[in-house]
């Protein structure tokens, strides 16, 4: 059974909703009668401060007469914003999937002087980059807090540190503007923005959601409504690219991931035998642990001295040495992803015989490898790629935005936060967060499969 995800509001018990529904008036009927909007916009006693402001759980699906029309919904306008990891990101979008800004601060020089993401760090440049990130989106789309029709902000999954910087400003404009604010699951979004840039993309449909922290493969039956099929049970093919570019000595000012696709272009992807993962497990899940051993290793014994040379120095043997190993990971890499889906699609179509299409998005969706061979798994199954285009992979406030517009219009949201509410309060974020409940299934064919 698929679990519905996302934690806010049902319709249409909300001041915001009825206010939202007569200043749209008359372009789509309300399903309220008017007398009783307006008790629900009359003046309330602010309700007692929370301690902890939460995103309220959807209790059930709108009905055909709360939704807005085709027109109404064009008219939306969602700020979407994004802090849950190394980029700080705003966008505004129109209800009708029309981009009017994306703004991204990276923190590329953070990664590249730490080695990684620190969660502290990285909390300080979203900090001193939220409010200018946010403010550009809005210059860029033409458009003032006034004009907007809610915020929409990820509260997880992510680093609670960064996660709190993204969520305390879009809540500090919606206690000044009186916006709604809709809470965003960061994956779910991943695989929602496909919708926005492909009109057909009808649910059901397969979703393989790949970037730097994960590896997601779900079943898509409806908006908040997922099963998860398979997830990785230690390292994402993101982290397992990333390391293996830093340990051969890549520049890593645009990304491990970007440097490694480059320079295995240059090598022999058989010259090196790695082991494919998890061969024996009959599941959909993946694990990259092992393969960044195997890289590390086949570096140590070939006596590469990536840490004092990198690959901008290195020799021709050297280099020719580096791009091999670069290919042989790349190809056993993207080989389990394709052997995973393969049986996730199975499962997927005896669930949803009418799946038509497979998604795959996230921030390694932008390697072309690896949509050329996830291209073959979905044309050997019968089914249509649809990857978003690659600045829309990566971590961006579109995707935000764009979700926030999905259950904005199915009337799940919250309403603005009580005007009383201190700058200092401590949010309920979702640093752990799965999308959806795990196949059941799915687990037994793993068990008798592994036997």
């Amino acid at each position: 059974m698929a679990a519905t995800l996302l934690p806010t509001l049902s319709p249409p018990a909300s001041r915001a909703a009825a206010a939202l529904l007569l200043r749209r008036a008359p372009p789509f009927p309300s399903p309220l009668p008017a007398p009783l909007l307006r008790r629900l916009l009359a003046p309330a006693p602010s309700p007692p401060l929370r301690s902890s402001p939460t995103f309220r759980s959807l209790a059930t699906m709108p009905s055909a007469a709360a939704m807005p029309s085709a027109a109404a919904a064009a008219d939306l306008l969602m700020l979407g914003i994004e802090t849950s990891c190394d980029d700080t990101a705003a966008a505004v979008v129109r209800g009708d999937g029309e981009i009017l800004s994306q703004v991204v601060s990276s923190q590329e020089d953070l990664l590249v002087r730490w080695g990684g993401v620190a969660p502290k760090m990285a909390e300080e440049a979203h900090s001193l980059a939220i409010d200018q990130v946010v403010q550009k989106a809005l210059d860029d789309a033409n458009v003032s807090e006034n004009d907007l029709s809610a915020v929409a902000v990820t509260v997880g999954p992510g680093l609670s540190l960064c996660l709190r910087v993204g969520v305390h400003k879009a809540r500090k404009i919606a206690k000044s503007f009186r916006l709604p604010i809709v809470g965003v699951h960061h994956m779910e979004a991943h695989a929602l923005v496909s919708r926005l840039v492909n009109k057909d993309l009808d649910f059901p449909f397969l979703a393989l959601l790949i970037s730097g922290g994960h590896n997601l493969l779900v079943l898509a039956h409806g908006l908040g409504q997922y099963v998860q099929l398979g997830t990785t049970i230690d390292d994402a093919i993101g982290e397992a690219y990333d390391k293996s570019a830093r340990w051969l000595g890549l520049d890593m000012r645009k990304g491990g991931g970007p440097a490694l696709e480059q320079l295995a272009l240059e090598g022999d992807p058989n010259a090196v035998k790695f082991s494919v993962p998890m061969r024996q497990h009959k599941d959909c899940n993946f694990s990259y642990a092992g393969l960044k051993t195997q890289v590390r290793l086949a570096i140590e014994s070939r006596n590469i001295s990536t840490d004092d040379i990198p690959i901008s120095s290195a020799t021709k043997d050297d280099r020719q040495i580096r791009a091999n190993i670069a290919a042989s990971f790349q190809r056993v890499a993207v080989l389990h992803l394709e052997e995973r889906c393969q049986r996730a699609v199975e499962w997927a179509l005896k669930m949803e015989p009418s799946i038509k299409y497979f998604v795959v998005s996230g921030g390694v969706a932008s390697n072309q490898y690896v949509r050329t061979h996830l291209n073959q798994i979905a044309e050997k199954n019968g089914l249509q790629l649809v990857c978003p285009p690659p600045k829309l992979c990566t971590d961006n406030g579109v995707m935000i935005a764009w979700t926030g517009i999905e259950h904005f219009i199915a009337g799940r949201f919250d309403d603005p936060p009580a005007v009383d509410e201190p700058d200092d309060m401590q949010y309920d974020l979702r640093p752990r967060w799965p999308l959806g409940e795990e196949y059941s299934e799915g687990r037994s064919a793993s068990r008798i499969g592994a036997q």
